[in-house]
C-alpha cells in the first residue's frame, strides 16, 4: 500500500456533514428543531444556558484569526468617539460641547501619527508581526488609529461591539481583522491577551473603563507591565485626580508611575521604544 492511499482523516469534516444533514427526506422527525445539528440550530445557540459556549466561541474566534494572521503583539488606541477630525464639526448637546470635542481635535492628528509611527514596526524571525495598531473599531480616535496604519501600508485590528444604536467598523480596519463582540468582557480581554502598548486619549467611560481595568491588572500584578501612555495632561487631571487618590491611601504613590504624561506621537513612540530597550532586573 503506498502512502498517497492512506486517508489524511478519517471522519468527514464538520462542514460535510453539515452539507450532509440538509439531503434528508423530509418527515416530521425531520422537520423538528430537536433534529437540527446542535451547531446549525441558531435558537439553540442563542439560549441562556448557551452563554458559556458563546463566551467560548467569542474568545476562540478572535483568537484563531489573529494567530492565522500572525500577529504576534499588538499597539492598542483608547479614546472618544467623539472628538472630531480637524476641521469637522462635533455632535454636541450644547454649542459648548461642541466646541470642547473640536478642540480635542488634535489628538485625532496625534493618534493617526503614533499609529503610523507603529504601524509596521516590527516583524521577527518567526514572520510574527509586533506593535500592529487595534483599536475599538469605530469612530474618532479608534478610526485615527486604524487610519494612520493604513497611510503605512499596514494592517491594523478593530474590536467593534454590538451597540443598540447603528454603529459599523470603520474603513480603516483591515477586513480580515474586523471583529464583532456581544459580550464587553470578551472583547476587552481581546485587547490585552496580545497588547505590549496602550496609547490613552481623552474619553468617556467606556475609555475609563477599559484604561482602568489594565491599571488594575498591572497594579495587582495580574499582567506583566506595559507603556501606557496618557495623552492629554490638562484633560486627565481636570477629571480624574490621581494625586488626590494617593492622598487619600487608596493608591501607593507608585502607582502613578504606570501612567506616562506624552503629547506628542512622537514622544509617545519614543517612550514605548524606550521601556522595551530597557533591560529588564
Amino acid at each position: 500500500m503506498s502512502e498517497a492511499e492512506v486517508p489524511a482523516r478519517l471522519f468527514p469534516t464538520a462542514s460535510q456533514d453539515a452539507l450532509a444533514a440538509k439531503l434528508v427526506t423530509p418527515t416530521p422527525q425531520t422537520e423538528s428543531e430537536s433534529y437540527k445539528l446542535a451547531y446549525q440550530d441558531r435558537a439553540f445557540l442563542l439560549r441562556d444556558e448557551l452563554r458559556p459556549v458563546r463566551f467560548q466561541l467569542e474568545l476562540m474566534k478572535p483568537e484563531l484569526f489573529l494567530d492565522e494572521a500572525n500577529i504576534g503583539s499588538t499597539f492598542v488606541f483608547y479614546g472618544s468617539a467623539r472628538i472630531p477630525e480637524p476641521g469637522h464639526k462635533a455632535n454636541g448637546a450644547t454649542p459648548e460641547i461642541a466646541e470642547s470635542l473640536e478642540g480635542k481635535s488634535h489628538y485625532y492628528d496625534v493618534a493617526r501619527e503614533l499609529a503610523r509611527l507603529a504601524g509596521c514596526e516590527s516583524v521577527d524571525e518567526d514572520g510574527m508581526h509586533h506593535f500592529v495598531v487595534c483599536s475599538g473599531g469605530g469612530p474618532s480616535i479608534m478610526e485615527a488609529a486604524n487610519r494612520g496604519a493604513a497611510d503605512a501600508g499596514c494592517s491594523s485590528i478593530g474590536l467593534n461591539i454590538v451597540l443598540p444604536h447603528e454603529q459599523a467598523p470603520n474603513a480603516y480596519v483591515t477586513p480580515d481583522l474586523s471583529f464583532q463582540f456581544h459580550y464587553f468582557a470578551l472583547r476587552k480581554m481581546h485587547f490585552l491577551l496580545r497588547a505590549r502598548a496602550v496609547a490613552v486619549f481623552p474619553g468617556g467611560f467606556g475609555t475609563f473603563d477599559e484604561m482602568f481595568e489594565l491599571l488594575t491588572l498591572m497594579q495587582t500584578g495580574k499582567t506583566r507591565r506595559m507603556p501606557v501612555l496618557l495623552y492629554g495632561r490638562e484633560f486627565w487631571n481636570r477629571v480624574v485626580s490621581f494625586d488626590a487618590l494617593v492622598e487619600e491611601g487608596v493608591i501607593s504613590p507608585g502607582d502613578i508611575e504606570l501612567l506616562t504624561y506624552v503629547e506628542t506621537a512622537e514622544d509617545g513612540w519614543a517612550a514605548v521604544k524606550r521601556f522595551y530597550e530597557t533591560p529588564a532586573a
